[in-house]
């Protein structure tokens, strides 16, 4: 399983309610291009273009959950799937992003350890942590 990496930006993105991750739309998105903790936007990664069951700019992870208990604070988000009906990539990444927010602020990427491509009929998840969800606060 990809592990979950922060921007940095998130931090102070969170500090300055850019976010409110109870009720923004967050969306997944594929790229190649190397996300780095310094990307702050949407814009600074390369998105795939629309085609074969992709749409680009991605698509919403739903809300499960956004609780706090004891001071921990967990966000949990349906998984998001992508099913190709012709060639989908390369892409070795995928970055969730504050679709609500004006700059499209970015929170955090996954990186799969190599280029996927998908074939028509394939699909693609991006599965998030059930039990600890996709980011805790404290």
């Amino acid at each position: 399983m990809a592990s979950y990496n922060k921007f940095n930006i998130t931090v102070l993105d969170l500090a300055q309610k850019v976010h409110n991750l109870g009720s923004d739309n967050l969306y997944v998105m594929l790229t190649n291009t190397v996300p780095v903790a310094t990307n702050t936007v949407l814009s600074s990664l390369t998105d795939l273009s629309t085609a074969n069951g992709y749409t680009a700019g991605g698509a919403i992870a739903a809300l499960v959950t956004s609780t706090q208990t004891s001071g921990l604070y967990t966000l949990k988000l349906s998984n998001v799937v992508w099913t190709a009906s012709g060639a989908i990539g390369p892409f070795r990444y995928a970055a969730i992003y504050n679709q609500t927010a004006s700059g499209k602020n970015l929170i955090g990427w996954w990186d799969y350890g190599s280029s996927v491509t998908l074939a028509s009929g394939d699909t693609f998840t991006v599965s998030f942590d059930a039990t600890n969800g996709v980011l805790t606060l404290q």
